[in-house]
């Protein structure tokens, strides 16, 4: 599924190397084709609570999910 540019997403599953956990919340910023026909991927920006940018990535579409309206964002203690 395609997501509109800017949308919220979250990520299904961890990215150790960006350190990053499954679950984690990104901007969608960008769309990119495989260069061999395969999954379209994903560049997204991860921030952290306070508006910072943390990293930029690029994973398969399937990697991340759209977020739902009764979902609450949470600081992990």
């Amino acid at each position: 599924m395609s997501w509109p540019l800017y949308q919220h997403v979250a990520l299904k599953q961890d990215l150790p190397e960006h350190c990053l956990k499954k679950g984690d919340v990104a901007t969608l910023v960008d769309y990119v084709p495989h260069p061999e026909g395969g999954e379209q991927g994903c560049v997204l920006e991860v921030f952290n609570a306070l508006g910072e940018s943390l990293a930029v990535v690029a994973v398969r579409e399937s990697d991340v999910e759209g977020l739902d309206a009764d979902e609450v964002l949470a600081v992990g203690l």
